[in-house]
């Protein structure tokens, strides 16, 4: 079931996120598409069958994702997080009830905004906003994550190269690097592609 509805003018929100809404209820899903409308997003997919989640998540390739479960477990959850894929979109999912365990499964499954108590729909706009405001903010936090991993494995590798270069030529620190900047310069390419060169080739000779 899709809904497409004219978007309303609201710069304060992106109109053009795609979201996915998954409840078994009819009535629910109309009233759910209603809120959102009403919220000014327009792109909208409702999903009754949780197990069609994967599948639907890949065609449909939503920017958000809502659920609304009466009881979720850990199963449950563990599946959301795979077939949501989490870390590429926002994932608000509201429960009837839970426990701490429950909470911290989801939260550590990458949902966006776990809401206790059901879906109000008065306050479903506040909600999505808050779980996109999140996961622009985790997603942030893992790209500078992964860009802070990925200097340190090509400072890793530089130093490699270095030390190659200073062991096979005789010579310093400062002139090995010197060299590989000058190599990468003349070869229009970056340091770590020429230190990565260097450093396969040697451990294929050795």
């Amino acid at each position: 079931m899709t809904f497409l509805v004219p978007a309303q003018n609201d710069e304060s929100m992106n109109h053009d996120l795609r979201i996915l809404v998954v409840e078994p209820d009819p009535e629910r899903v109309l009233g759910i598409i209603n809120a959102l409308t009403d919220a000014g997003w327009s792109d909208l997919k409702a999903l009754a069958q949780i197990s069609a989640l994967d599948r639907t998540v890949k065609e449909f390739m939503p920017d958000i994702v809502l659920i609304d479960l009466t009881n979720p477990d850990r199963d449950t959850l563990e599946h959301i997080s795979f077939a949501t894929e989490t870390s590429k979109r926002a994932v608000a999912l509201f429960v009837d009830q839970t426990d701490e365990n429950l909470t911290q499964a989801a939260l550590n499954a990458g949902v966006s905004a776990y809401v206790v108590d059901g879906l109000n729909m008065e306050r479903i706009k506040s909600v999505l906003e808050t779980a996109i405001a999140r996961f622009k903010i985790m997603r942030q936090m893992q790209s500078e994550l992964d860009a802070a991993k990925q200097a340190l494995e090509d400072r890793k590798t530089i130093d490699r190269a270095k030390g190659i270069l200073m062991r096979q030529r005789n010579m310093s620190e400062d002139d090995a690097y010197t060299l590989l900047r000058k190599t990468a310069m003349g070869q229009n390419r970056k340091v770590i592609d020429v230190a990565h060169a260097l450093v396969t080739a040697a451990e294929l000779l050795s």
